[in-house]
């Protein structure tokens, strides 16, 4: 029997934050993260500070949390210490919370704000997901294949899997679904 807290689960938490606060809201998510990341089942976290696309409000914070599975997410999200990191962070934004969950490759393809659109279709997700992983993989095995040549085949691949991951996940995705934001979500998608 599968159930969906077997796997791991993400989060995208939104907050806008006060005019002249920013930096103080920076330092209380911070710390928040930082004891996120003593929680049983905790595989990472980060703040997307604003300012990456045009057109998104100043003040607007984003929080990805990844946790292996749906109740170790709710025993961080029920702990006493987030309650307090929340608290301390109350004074620095306005506004209710926007929590969205995420699998797989759908943050990077999340629908822009706006007029309702279409998702891209299939295809295009996993053209751009090649053009993203292609040249990363091929860049990683240039870079550290001689220094990794004498490495066991599995802890190879463990390093270098997580290093594509990451560079997908923070640098290479969101740049390509920008660039080609108009012919992911071009009219034509109908």
């Amino acid at each position: 029997m599968t159930s969906t807290s077997e796997h791991a689960v993400t989060v995208l938490i939104s907050r806008q934050v006060k005019q002249g606060c920013e930096a103080d809201f920076e330092r209380v998510m911070e710390q928040i993260i930082t004891v996120a990341s003593t929680f049983k089942g905790h595989l990472g976290a980060q703040l997307v500070r604003p300012g990456d696309e045009q057109g998104v409000n100043d003040s607007l914070y984003h929080v990805v949390l990844a946790f292996d599975s749906d109740s170790n997410l709710k025993n961080w999200q029920n702990s006493p210490a987030r309650s307090l990191g929340l608290a301390a962070a109350a004074p620095f934004i306005e506004g209710q919370e926007l929590v969205r969950r995420v699998s797989g490759l759908a943050h990077w393809f999340q629908t822009p704000s706006g007029p309702k659109q279409l998702a891209p279709p299939k295809w295009k997700i996993a053209v751009v997901t090649w053009l993203g992983i292609f040249p990363t993989v091929y860049l990683l095995f240039v870079m550290l294949g001689g220094l990794l040549a004498p490495w066991p085949l599995l802890p190879r691949l463990m390093l270098l899997t997580m290093l594509v991951v990451g560079f997908m996940t923070w640098v290479v995705a969101p740049q390509l679904t920008r660039l080609l934001k108009p012919w992911l979500y071009a009219a034509s998608n109908r």
